[in-house]
């Protein structure tokens, strides 16, 4: 498996000379973590740059891949890691990611202007946003939820489709961003730990520090599945984020952990029986601040 920057642990490189083999590492590692780059897999692979390019480009023919700048990450609909397509995310965790959301409405009340990024919780926010707001987002899920409501003005940022997480994303969308200003950006994660929060994709995560830099306040959805996750791309520190919201189906450590590093912290209750986890989770009646 690759580390955050893209290289694989180890005393030295594995010198994989045979191109199906080193084919098929970049496969399993891809289907790990979502993205690897090419200089992170030249180094552990004890190959030039050239060559993992070359593979990257083979592999993009065939379809198993898709190339982006630095590397490549895996194409809408292949494997079970961090870089799956947005309708495949969405219907995971629905519970929780309903809770998150729901105890996340009170902290935007009041917002004139609100980023919102391409996360599948912060789309079951987009859902329930108070009228009177002004709606900043790349995310074509949120567009469409909002455009259809005639009390939300929407400002929709421009760039390049992409597919996987259904947004707007590269140069155009970070440039659009630098010449905003919002009040409450509201934000997701494919993976978030001490060291921070994580994304699938580089774009994506290049959109969310946007988004984060032109905020007031930072307010990040967590659902429990994503806490000790692994996901390649370091977007923020958690001491970055003002609130974060998680699900009451998150562990004792995990909320510790929280706790150390962001100013405020909110349990949202979730409804119906809590799936099979380690035992000490405290039931909570309504959302829970500390």
């Amino acid at each position: 498996m690759f580390d955050r920057d893209g290289r694989r642990p180890s005393t030295g490189p594995v010198r994989y000379s045979d191109a199906p083999a080193r084919r098929a590492a970049l496969l399993r590692d891809l289907e790990e973590s979502g993205y690897v780059s090419s200089s992170g897999a030249a180094a552990a692979l004890g190959v030039s740059e050239m060559t993992i390019r070359r593979d990257l480009s083979q592999l993009a023919a065939e379809g198993r891949v898709r190339r982006v700048v630095g590397g490549a990450s895996l194409v809408v609909g292949a494997g079970d890691g961090p870089g799956r397509p947005f309708d495949q995310r969405r219907g995971e965790a629905t519970a929780e990611k309903a809770a998150v959301a729901a105890a996340a409405l009170p902290l935007v009340a009041g917002a004139a202007v609100i980023g919102l990024d391409a996360g599948t919780t912060v789309a079951a926010l987009a859902r329930d946003l108070p009228g009177g707001m002004t709606v900043v987002t790349h995310s074509v899920p949120v567009l469409t939820l909002c455009a259809g409501r005639d009390d939300l003005d929407v400002l929709a940022l421009g760039g390049t489709y992409h597919r996987a997480t259904r947004s707007l994303t590269g140069p155009l969308t970070r440039a659009a961003l630098a010449d905003l200003a919002v009040d409450v950006a509201v934000l997701s994660a494919a993976a978030a730990g001490p060291a921070g929060l994580y994304s699938a994709d580089p774009w994506d995560a290049d959109t969310k520090r946007g988004m984060a830099a032109i905020a007031a306040r930072v307010v990040l959805l967590l659902d429990s599945s994503k806490i000790g996750a692994r996901a390649p791309m370091r977007v923020l520190g958690l001491d970055e984020v003002d609130v974060v919201v998680v699900d009451d189906r998150t562990d004792e450590a995990s909320l510790a952990m929280l706790h150390d590093r962001v100013a405020e912290v909110v349990v949202a209750p979730v409804a119906g029986p809590p799936e099979p986890v380690g035992a000490g989770r405290p039931a909570a009646a309504g959302a829970a601040r500390a």
